[in-house]
């Protein structure tokens, strides 16, 4: 079962995920928060697959909850963030702080559900709706980031090449058929990745080949 840690500052949207989530045999509220500084003195305790994340909370936001949270080295709980705004700032920096998934309340219920399955699998998730302001966000950015790219040159040319993979959205499968490669192989050169990159999901591998010039919204 996924244990799912909630946090909102609005008890009804709580109160509305957890009786969602007891009707899903997979999943299941192990806490709730209703602010920032909860939920990382719970994540410390309860250790949940997935905390799902507002952002506008008092005491603290819920970015910086996140950053605090990804930061810590004994943390394996990833961060979905389900917010009312799709604001720019926000998006970008939620998944800077460590988010492993951007979802909007507005979304279908399967939706959300799904989005904390594809989350505690270790894969990424961005609503629709934001994704190509995302994009446009890397784009405006007029130099690749110095410190980032000198990492990057430590990795492989097929490294290199399944990162810019990765980056235009191909999943394992269509790495393996774009690179003729078996889908072992492709896995495998993602887990060198993560570890040479120090990377906690596949949303931080996209960041990165973003930033570093890899893909262009072009592309």
């Amino acid at each position: 079962m996924i244990r799912v840690l909630l946090i909102d500052d609005q008890p009804l949207i709580r109160t509305g995920l957890r009786v969602l989530i007891a009707d899903t045999p997979d999943l299941g509220v192990v806490g709730e928060a209703g602010n920032g500084a909860e939920a990382v003195d719970l994540v410390t305790r309860l250790r949940p697959d997935v905390a799902v994340m507002d952002i506008r909370m008092p005491c603290t936001d819920g970015i910086e909850a996140t950053r605090l949270i990804t930061a810590d080295p004994k943390s394996q709980t990833h961060v979905l963030v389900l917010t009312t705004f799709d604001d720019d700032d926000y998006v970008y920096g939620a998944l800077r702080a460590g988010a492993s998934g951007f979802l909007v309340k507005d979304m279908p219920l399967e939706t959300i559900l799904d989005g904390i399955r594809v989350v505690a699998a270790g894969d990424a998730l961005i609503a629709p709706s934001v994704t190509r302001r995302l994009i446009e966000e890397f784009a405006a950015r007029p130099e690749p980031a110095a410190a980032h790219q000198m990492v990057v040159d430590g990795i492989t040319s097929r490294e290199r090449e399944v990162l810019t993979l990765v980056g235009r959205g191909l999943s394992n499968t269509e790495i393996a058929e774009e690179l003729s490669i078996s889908v072992a192989t492709a896995k495998a050169h993602l887990a060198r990745l993560f570890t040479k990159l120090d990377a906690r999901d596949r949303v931080q591998l996209v960041i990165l080949a973003y930033e570093i010039g890899l893909v262009s919204p072009s592309r």
